[in-house]
């Protein structure tokens, strides 16, 4: 079974395969619109959260190494109910997370400049995919499913070598756009024109450009887990070194194009009417650098292509650990026994895939709600990660650090500014997705399972009353934030931080103390036994 594991090496390049997507072809245009210069500070604070959410998960991750293990810790320390609510939203942002990629291959692939590729011009019109452009989708994340379909081999050894294809790109596009053109004065002589739309406009960025979507994928090692060679240490390493290489390139992306746009383009428009269809290719154009402009149209192919590969792995496994809480069907989280895939539950994520990307065509419509629903799971990590040294602090910790104590809290506000962040009405729509998944917890576990109401109710209250919170100040918040200007930026923030810090005591104390720990004293035991045997 040894070559069937993923080494440290194929973890990382898995890892970046997610990271390094769609995002980067686009991002750093959007951020710009929205923060002007002051957008490298915006992917400096998208970093940070996202590291910080991570330390919370590495724990748990290298405690319980099982695939799929994002849709399993809130069960461990909170029961049922709330296990499920996290499960169900971090599942729905991964698999749309498949024709959120396949759709900005298509978008792309529309507007290759080659004249033998005019019949690609047909996949998209006003911003929509086509029919033509439709069944290109289709295509695609059959493709997806398929180099899935058959070994973790097949898998790792196709993101090995597209990933180092993705660092390649963008990194030869930095380099490139500083030597060719680069003009410090866009970066203003101020506080002022460096942040020419305030500090809101900042954080506004993180939220809305694709920069939290662009770094959320460091959970591709956590779920993979189970299948890492040396979990108890690779998981950690995984995720440091792959979010570390990201952010690097992100930040320095950023960097780039800010330096690249024309000065008398920003005194004519300013930067909210930079606005380039596809930002790196255009700007490689103005500047003469039509070789270059090439090979970002074709990475705008690969890039989205890579992620999509390697969230068909990530969303499957997801969906099978969901099945093993007793609350969707059992045979969904059946594997395969030659490879050792859950291929209906690969199956059934490119069903649901193709069903939302008939809905919602367009690559924006389907990023800027489902995205955000992973920070509804993400709110329950910090919680778990301390809860559970509570309830179980005998369990070994590979990683185990003092710092959780104060990480933890910090984390979970971020979490809550995030998704205010996002806006209104999005704040709303993500309770609608995570509400969408209870009559299935509810009808299975009253046929199958029957857990007292009050004992979930005890675990998961705090996170439903919390989202309901987060929309009504989401409503009533500034206007920059989509809100009614009620609460006036920055008292908004001051608002959700300090009730985010209440919300964060009464989930800890909400931990539930019943037999989903057993579970998690069986799964932890081999961790023990491996360091044991070391």
């Amino acid at each position: 079974m040894r070559q069937r594991k993923i080494s440290l090496f194929s973890g990382v390049m898995l890892a970046l395969s997610s990271l390094i997507g769609s995002g980067w072809l686009f991002g750093s245009g959007a951020a710009a619109r929205v923060a002007g210069p002051a957008a490298v500070i915006s992917w400096i604070i998208g970093a940070i959260i996202m590291i910080m959410i991570a330390f919370n998960y590495v724990e748990l991750g290298t405690m319980f190494p099982e695939s799929g293990g994002m849709s399993r810790f809130a069960q461990y320390s909170h029961g049922p109910l709330l296990g499920f609510i996290a499960a169900w939203a971090n599942w729905v942002s991964l698999v749309t997370l498949l024709p959120i990629e396949a759709v900005a291959c298509v978008q792309y692939m529309s507007s290759w400049p080659w004249a033998w590729a005019n019949w690609t011009r047909k996949f998209m019109a006003d911003g929509t995919i086509t029919t033509e452009g439709l069944l290109v989708v289709f295509a695609i994340m059959i493709v997806f499913t398929l180099i899935n379909f058959w070994s973790v081999k097949l898998l790792t050894h196709f993101t090995s070598l597209i990933s180092v294809f993705k660092i390649l790109i963008p990194s030869l596009t930095i380099l490139m756009l500083i030597i060719a053109g680069f003009h410090g004065s866009n970066f203003g002589h101020n506080s002022a024109t460096f942040m020419p739309y305030g500090t809101r406009g900042i954080f506004e960025a993180v939220a809305v450009s694709g920069i939290i979507l662009s770094y959320d994928a460091f959970q591709t090692v956590i779920n993979m887990g189970g299948e890492m060679v040396n979990p108890q240490k690779n998981i950690f390493r995984g995720v440091w070194i792959s979010l570390s290489i990201t952010a690097v390139i992100y930040i320095l992306l950023q960097v780039a194009f800010i330096g690249a746009v024309a000065p008398s383009d920003l005194a004519r428009v300013g930067w909210h009417g930079i606005n380039f269809a596809s930002p790196f290719a255009d700007l490689a154009i103005l500047l003469g650098l039509h070789w270059l402009s090439l090979l970002l149209y074709v990475d705008a192919f690969v890039s989205p292509f890579g992620t999509g590969v390697t969230f068909v792995a990530t969303s499957s496994r997801t969906l099978a650990a969901m099945t093993r809480n007793g609350n969707l069907p059992a045979w969904l989280g059946r594997m395969n026994r030659r490879y050792m895939i859950p291929r209906l539950a690969m199956l059934a994520d490119l069903f649901l895939a193709m069903v939302l990307v008939f809905f919602f065509r367009d690559w924006s419509k389907l990023a800027t709600v489902v995205s955000i629903s992973t920070f509804v799971a993400y709110a329950t990590g910090p919680v778990t990660a301390v809860a559970l040294r509570k309830l179980r602090p005998h369990f070994t910790r590979p990683f185990n650090s003092r710092h959780l104590a104060w990480v933890a809290p910090v984390s979970f506000v971020m979490t809550g500014l995030v998704i205010y962040w996002a806006m209104w009405p999005t704040t709303v729509e993500v309770i609608g997705i995570v509400l969408l998944g209870l009559p299935i917890y509810f009808y299975y576990d009253l046929r199958y399972n029957h857990v007292p109401l009050r004992r979930q109710l005890k675990g998961a209250l705090w996170l439903l009353a919390y989202l309901v919170f987060i929309s009504v100040v989401s409503y009533l918040g500034s206007t920059g934030f989509g809100g009614r200007d009620i609460l006036r930026y920055p008292f908004d923030f001051i608002v959700i931080i300090g009730a985010s810090l209440i919300f964060y005591w009464w989930a800890v104390r909400s931990r539930v103390d019943g037999p989903d720990l057993e579970a998690a004293e069986k799964v932890n035991a081999k961790v023990k036994r491996t360091y044991e045997d070391e």
